[in-house]
């Protein structure tokens, strides 16, 4: 974040206590990485799903829990494997940087 990457504790660090809060009992299991590299776009995180798209979203902000855990639900009821634009918190509109599909669909 424009705090910068030695500031601790780190903004990564803080959503993902946000997050470990928001969650409250569901199935949703958060884990942390170093780095998304998406540095232009600051705090980020993802959204995965086994044999569905996998998203990233940028522009986040420490307290950003909540949407993610909304999205998280969307995303675990969605019957298409992505995530619906409809009922998506804002910051998971305007902060979505790519939709990577799973392996299985990429063509050779």
């Amino acid at each position: 974040d424009e705090t910068g990457s030695d500031a601790h504790p780190r903004a990564g660090a803080l959503l993902a206590e946000d997050t470990r809060r928001a969650v409250s009992g569901e199935n949703i299991r958060i884990r942390t990485v170093e780095c998304l590299g998406n540095c232009k776009r600051r705090l980020s995180a993802a959204l995965l799903r086994d044999g569905c798209w996998s998203y990233v979203f940028g522009d986040l902000e420490t307290t950003s829990g909540a949407d993610l855990v909304a999205g998280a639900k969307l995303f675990a009821t969605s019957t298409d494997g992505l995530i619906p634009w409809r009922g998506r918190p804002d910051s998971l509109k305007r902060g979505l940087v790519a939709r990577i599909p799973p392996l299985d669909m990429l063509k050779d």
